[in-house]
């Protein structure tokens, strides 16, 4: 038995949260991946997974002992990585993950400078607006939106953007101007499931927020969706600054209730913080790190309401 093959199978199995998913994305038979489980538990006398027609858990053997895998699998590869010069010199694979917009409009021209100054490093860009978990999918640094919850991640600061409220000048100039957040129940709404639900829009009011029933006559499952009907004049929308600010500089948005809008989010660079840093990981922060803070600092920074 490969020990060290079983750990890493039995490590994505419970990522996978099921066997057949765990063969999905290791692109190996389920037959296979069943059998090493069952090989590195009969190995160890001892049962690692519960195992119904629905769901899959570890024991309290099996929590323990997937916990060290970890630690050996990591520990493994930061060997690895020492051994193949990638802390001598700035090579090797980068896995980058960004939301989708901010990716797109940010990351990719400072990625694709970045590329030419570094030849033997190579990034791959994941773009999503979930959430993804560092440790587990594999990926060396994200860019993050939003307030972070405590962790052993680190963390730097790259910048701030704004919630804003939007609408197309036909539209306000038809529906009119919005000149307080309860003004919204008689206008028409555009919503997307990340940045708002359904039925409410945050604002500030003092040092209060202020949750404000809307009227949603549209709603979408992303921010470029939602932007583009709201250039179409279906109605208001509450979008990220930067995912606006080719709309607002030529005049196919206006932003309103801005006395009103709620704190900056922050813009973070987040990484697993690992000792030794690798050289290729230095090398992105030290590089990204002041052009994405130039970048954000002029994102909407002088916005004219309607």
């Amino acid at each position: 038995m490969n020990r060290l093959e079983s750990m890493s199978i039995l490590v994505a199995v419970v990522d996978s949260g099921s066997l057949s998913a765990a063969a999905r994305r290791l692109g190996m038979p389920l037959a296979t991946v069943s059998r090493k489980v069952g090989e590195l538990e009969s190995h160890l006398k001892t049962r690692l997974l519960h195992r119904t027609t629905r769901q899959l858990s570890l024991t309290d053997a099996g929590s323990s002992y997937v916990a060290a895998c970890r630690r050996i699998l990591e520990e493994i590869g930061e060997a690895e990585r020492a051994a193949t010069g990638e802390y001598a010199s700035p090579k090797g694979e980068l896995v980058v993950t960004a939301p989708v917009v901010f990716g797109r409009l940010h990351v990719v021209p400072v990625v694709a400078e970045f590329l030419a100054h570094y030849p033997e490093i190579d990034i791959d860009l994941v773009f999503t607006d979930r959430v993804v978990h560092l440790m587990d999918e594999h990926a060396d640094v994200a860019i993050r939106i939003g307030e972070l919850p405590d962790s052993t991640l680190m963390a730097t600061r790259v910048g701030t953007v704004r919630r804003v409220i939007c609408a197309s000048p036909a539209y306000l100039a038809t529906h009119g101007v919005p000149a307080k957040p309860r003004d919204l129940a008689r206008h028409e709404c555009i919503t997307f499931e990340v940045l708002a639900t359904r039925r409410a829009w945050v604002f500030e009011s003092g040092k209060s927020e202020l949750s404000v029933p809307v009227h949603s006559r549209l709603a979408v499952n992303t921010a470029e969706a939602a932007i583009a009907a709201a250039i179409l004049g279906v109605g208001l929308v509450s979008v990220l600054s930067y995912q606006v600010a080719d709309a607002i500089h030529d005049n196919a948005l206006c932003v309103v209730l801005d006395n009103f809008e709620s704190a900056p989010l922050p813009v973070n660079l987040v990484h697993k913080g690992q000792a030794p840093l690798p050289l290729k990981l230095r090398a992105f922060l030290d590089f990204v790190t002041p052009r994405l803070r130039a970048r954000t600092s002029r994102i909407l920074t002088d916005v004219t309401t309607a």
